[in-house]
């Protein structure tokens, strides 16, 4: 089986266990490594399949006040899905995060056919909500390399193999470096699909393999992380260039999306 074909099928596994949960799904996107064409599918090397799920609030919730749902589910495969109500992934946008404006751009996804035409709206407008707030953008973005340096030698259970074999987790270290090229070419005006995908994937993949020794790595991170800080308070617009129309936009999007599932539900109670 080919990369895209297995892709798919994992996706699709994804969807239907969903689903089966008793979520009205809108649907379901990869994230990660993919997205960016850094994953392999080796005897020596296996990325992870993981997805987001757009998932939408019964009646009953709004009523009682419920809190909106956000958790990861976690398949018997340890693959995990990130399941969240349309009203905090709409938010994650607005607040112009990497992790959830990415799944704008996957190839990789399947969309509820009740949904479909909605969400072609929101396809045909991402990459304006992509740059919604252009500052915003490079605080996340500087935000995530930070994170990233931080977990670079953090013994936190998923990655406490490979610091023990390496001395830190060289996945941590290919994100450092990956996140500080996306913020050139976002700063120099490229499309955000373009964004995504580095021009040195060969070498990002050999850094996440962990071919750098522990002092190496170290001070690799250490300056790519301050360059991508430098990088993005020397870019930073003196007005928040805030794009109120795309958040209006998305406004007017989640509340058709509630609406219609919520009609559809009371027609089937009656």
């Amino acid at each position: 089986m080919n990369r895209t074909k297995f892709i798919n099928k994992c996706v699709k596994e994804h969807y239907d266990e969903a689903v089966s949960l008793g979520y009205e799904v809108v649907g379901i996107f990869l994230q990660g490594s993919q997205n960016y064409e850094l994953d392999e599918y080796s005897e020596t090397y296996m990325s992870d399949i993981d997805t987001k799920c757009i998932i939408l609030p019964t009646l009953d919730s709004i009523v009682q006040g419920n809190m909106p749902t956000s958790h990861t589910h976690v398949r018997a495969n340890n693959e995990h899905i990130d399941i969240k109500d349309i009203r905090q992934i709409f938010e994650m946008f607005k607040k112009q995060n990497n992790a959830y404006i990415e799944i704008l751009f996957t190839d990789f996804k399947i969309i509820n056919p009740k949904y479909k035409d909605l969400w072609e709206e929101i396809e045909a407008r991402a990459e304006q909500i992509a740059h919604l707030n252009f500052n915003q953008t490079l605080r996340c973005l500087s935000g995530t390399s930070m994170e990233k340096y931080k977990a670079l030698e953090h013994p936190y259970p998923n990655s406490l193999s490979k610091i023990e074999k390496y001395g830190y987790d060289p996945k941590q270290l290919h994100h450092i470096l990956r996140v500080n090229e996306f913020m050139q070419k976002y700063i120099e005006g490229k499309p955000y699909k373009e964004c995504l995908l580095s021009d040195n994937t060969e070498y990002l993949m050999q850094i996440k393999k962990g071919c750098l020794p522990l002092e190496e790595a170290r001070k690799l991170a250490r300056d790519v992380d301050q360059a991508t800080k430098e990088l993005k308070d020397a870019n930073l617009k003196p007005v928040e260039p805030f794009d109120n129309e795309a958040a209006k936009f998305l406004d007017m999007m989640k509340a058709k999306f509630i609406k219609r599932f919520l009609i559809n539900q009371l027609k089937d109670e009656k």
